[in-house]
């Protein structure tokens, strides 16, 4: 008999590969909504969520209150995207990474369950976690558009669904990262920087100073979820001049912005379960 973390099973009765990757998400995500990391992540989230309420209720910004998009692309817009990246580093920064550092692939992979189920029922649950933290927000950012207009308007729901595609896409870069790296602190550190310093630095470098779009940077093409909040979309190239300096802004057109989420995404998660597949426990 051989042992796996769902229990007991013969080589005769090895669960199939859909199974297994259920079996990996449900006691994946277990592990995620019982951690520490789940209620700080959830906390931290509440804490944005009140202290946007705070300050619109209190200040009544004229960027928030003139109107239903104005309102969404100021809350949802500007916070949304960082709820989504914390969210990706806390729950796949180290999903894979501490397989290796804490030992527990060891007794995991020698039993007869595939590694890609190990691996896509890890970003499952993840992702589950992560959609719960985003819902959250959601559900704050809509209880207080309904308070001050009393609908919601359809741009808001496109929005969602960018958020939501978006977050696949980080959590493929995270993974990835976990995947290639045997230290979780270094995984974790890696996408943290990316993500929250790097991504925007290059961009601004490369559209205002080179007046290179930024195609290839998948926080550029993030900038679908709170520009489809703006009427009229924004214009695809802005240009500014100071002096003899021409500066140059880009907006990535909706279509552009979905490609390039989805190209990240893909690659991400193939060259990360192919990294997974191939690095031994050793």
């Amino acid at each position: 008999m051989a042992h796996s973390g769902s229990g007991y099973y013969s080589a005769n009765s090895i669960p199939s590969s859909i199974s297994q990757t259920g079996i990996t998400m449900k006691y994946a995500l277990l592990d995620y909504v019982r951690s520490r990391r789940f209620f700080i992540m959830l906390g931290i989230t509440i804490m944005i969520s009140l202290l946007l309420t705070a300050i619109v209720g209190y200040y009544q910004p004229a960027t928030f209150v003139t109107s239903e998009l104005a309102f969404y692309s100021s809350w949802w817009g500007s916070s949304v995207t960082f709820v989504i990246i914390l969210s990706g580093i806390f729950f796949g920064g180290d999903a894979i990474s501490g397989e290796f550092q804490n030992k527990t692939g060891y007794f995991s992979v020698p039993n007869p369950i595939k590694r890609s189920s190990i691996y896509i029922g890890k970003w499952l649950a993840a992702y589950i976690a992560s959609m719960v933290i985003l819902a959250v927000f959601t559900l704050v950012t809509v209880g207080n558009g309904m308070y001050y207009f009393g609908t919601v308007p359809y741009e808001f729901d496109v929005s969602f669904l960018f958020a939501a595609f978006y977050l696949a896409a980080v959590l493929g870069f995270t993974f990835f990262f976990s995947s290639l790296f045997k230290s979780s602190t270094i995984s974790i550190l890696v996408t943290a920087i990316l993500f929250l310093f790097a991504f925007s630095l290059i961009q601004q470098l490369v559209s205002s100073l080179a007046q290179v779009e930024p195609w290839f940077i998948l926080t550029y093409g993030a900038q679908i979820i709170g520009n489809v909040l703006t009427v009229p979309y924004p214009a695809h190239v802005i240009t500014s001049n100071y002096g003899p300096i021409t500066f140059t802004a880009y907006n990535v057109p909706i279509l552009e912005g979905m490609a390039i989420i989805g190209a990240y995404f893909v690659a991400t998660a193939i060259l990360g379960l192919a990294i997974f597949e191939r690095k031994e426990f050793n």
